[in-house]
This record gives structure tokens, C-alpha cells and sequence, in this order.
């Protein structure tokens, strides 16, 4: 009988957690699943990995990279929750990696290195300089997200005040008859709609600028994920991920704290991270 896609999906995956098991017992994985590299030496973090494996350092003078010992194949589930549940444990690793060690080179999830531990060690010794050179790069540094939200209320108000064509088109609507005011309201609003969108463009702007001055490094998010409920139902004006220096963390959130204040505005600042969007590895 043909065995369905699910039950394949589980026999795999049964499978996979217990020759993992059974390869670490034996010393014999043949593969080593990476978190990080960090500058530091030998550690042992224990079983706080992804399936509660061992989780562990492997040292090249003065770098190290945090693995566990794992099948050289990607993990792979069908069951969402589970795949969610291994990213926030692959995440979890990095973060105490964090606390260990201060500094680090964040992996992105299922990055997998074939061959046991002295090929890691291999891996290092020919990327080692490149390595260093980017721990040196992001040390005393953080990631931070910031997201700048508006509502387009208070905005569209403030832009008609301003705007004396637009304030006096108003006026002539309120004296004008019911169809002829309906038509220049359309109008109307096509215009301020047209004048948010351009004042939005101008504060992205001058928001970006003021924010660049306080990081090393700031890329735009192009596609922001998942926004928390109390700010939907806001206009996004600007998604920044930005590398900041410890010392300047403070100045930049008085600076957001600012922005924040202004009517109408509402600004979401998270972290500090590791510096995912920001870490170097591709020539790795």
C-alpha cells in the first residue's frame, strides 16, 4: 500500500530524531548543525538545542562555533507548530550564545556543516580571517528594529490646515449644493490623499536620516512581517533595521521617544538582537 505524504513525513522524522540519538550516543553523527560563531573557546551550553540536543562550542584559536551533533540532513516537518517551535529553539540557542559570549555571528535557521567535529574545525581555519574580521565588525553592536506608524486622521487634518488651496476647496464644498458638494469632495479627499503620500515619503525621509545618525548601519524593510494588534488599523511610514553601538542605544531611543510623541505617530523599537540582518556569512 502506498504510504501517504503525512505518514511518510512522520516515519521520517521518527527516524531522523532517533538515529540523531543514536549517533550522538555512538559519537558517529555525520553532520553538525550551526547557531553561531562567536569569539571564545570551549563551552557547554547543555541540552538546550533544537529537539533538546547538547549544544556545544568548537574552538579555532580565539573563535568558536556553536553546534549540535546532528544527521547531515535538513530538518524537516510538516506540522507548522513544530517547524515554529524549532526556529524559536534555534533563536533561544543564540540568544544565551549572546549572554555567553557577547558577541556573535547569528546563522540563519537549518545551516548544516557534513562531517563531525574536526571538520568544523577545518570550516573555521579556511574562513577564520573573514570570520574575525566580522566579529570585530559588529563587537559592542546590536540589532534594532523600528517600525514608524501613523494615523491617517490626525495626518490628513494637519495636511489640510496647511494647505490653503486645500482649506479653501473645503470652504467652497460647506456653501455648495448636495450632488456638486458630493463631486468636490471626491476631489477633495483624491488631493489629500495625494498630499499624505508625499508628506509620508518627506517624514520617512527626515525620519531615516535622524536615526542613520545614531547606527553604524540601517537597511529598509521591504516587507514587514507580522505587525502586533494594537498597531493595525495604522499606516506603516517606515520599517528600519538598524545596527546601533551600545553606547548610542540611548540617544536613539530618546530620539524615537520624540517621534513617538508627535500627534498621530506611534513607533514599535525592538531589540537589542543579534545582528542577523547585518552579519557577513555568504562568502562563507
Amino acid at each position: 500500500m502506498k504510504e501517504t505524504k503525512t505518514e511518510a513525513g512522520i516515519e521520517r522524522q521518527e527516524r531522523y530524531t532517533e538515529a540523531c540519538a543514536k549517533g550522538v550516543a555512538e559519537g558517529n553523527a555525520d553532520g553538525r548543525y550551526v547557531y553561531s560563531v562567536v569569539a571564545g573557546s570551549k563551552f557547554d551550553f547543555g541540552n538546550i538545542g533544537i529537539k533538546g540536543c547538547s549544544v556545544y562550542t568548537i574552538p579555532y584559536k580565539d573563535i568558536a562555533v556553536v553546534v549540535h551533533s546532528c544527521l547531515a540532513e535538513p530538518y524537516d516537518t510538516e506540522n507548522d507548530d513544530e517547524a515554529k517551535g524549532w526556529v524559536l529553539e534555534h533563536s533561544y540557542v543564540i540568544d544565551c550564545a549572546t549572554k555567553a559570549f557577547g558577541t556573535v555571528l547569528p546563522f540563519s535557521f537549518d545551516v548544516i556543516i557534513k562531517g563531525n567535529d574536526e571538520a568544523v574545525r577545518d570550516w573555521l581555519s579556511q574562513n577564520y580571517d573573514h570570520l574575525r574580521e566580522e566579529l570585530e565588525r559588529v563587537k559592542s553592536r546590536a540589532e534594532y528594529s523600528i517600525q514608524i506608524f501613523f494615523d491617517e486622521g490626525p495626518l490628513s487634518e494637519a495636511v489640510l490646515s496647511q494647505n490653503p488651496e486645500l482649506s479653501k476647496l473645503k470652504a467652497d464644498i460647506d456653501s455648495m449644493s448636495k450632488g456638486t458638494a458630493y463631486l468636490y469632495q471626491r476631489k477633495l479627499d483624491l488631493k489629500i490623499k495625494e498630499e499624505v503620500s508625499k508628506e509620508i515619503s518627506k517624514l520617512a525621509e527626515e525620519f531615516g536620516s535622524c536615526i542613520g545618525e545614531q547606527a553604524d548601519e540601517v537597511k529598509v524593510e521591504r516587507k514587514v512581517p507580522r505587525v502586533p494588534e494594537n498597531y493595525k488599523g495604522k499606516k506603516l511610514v517606515v520599517a528600519l533595521n538598524c545596527l546601533v553601538r551600545d553606547e548610542k542605544v540611548e540617544t536613539l531611543g530618546n530620539l524615537l521617544d520624540n517621534i513617538n510623541g508627535r500627534k498621530g505617530f506611534a513607533v514599535r523599537f525592538t531589540g537589542p538582537w543579534a545582528p542577523f540582518s547585518f552579519a557577513r556569512l555568504k562568502e562563507c
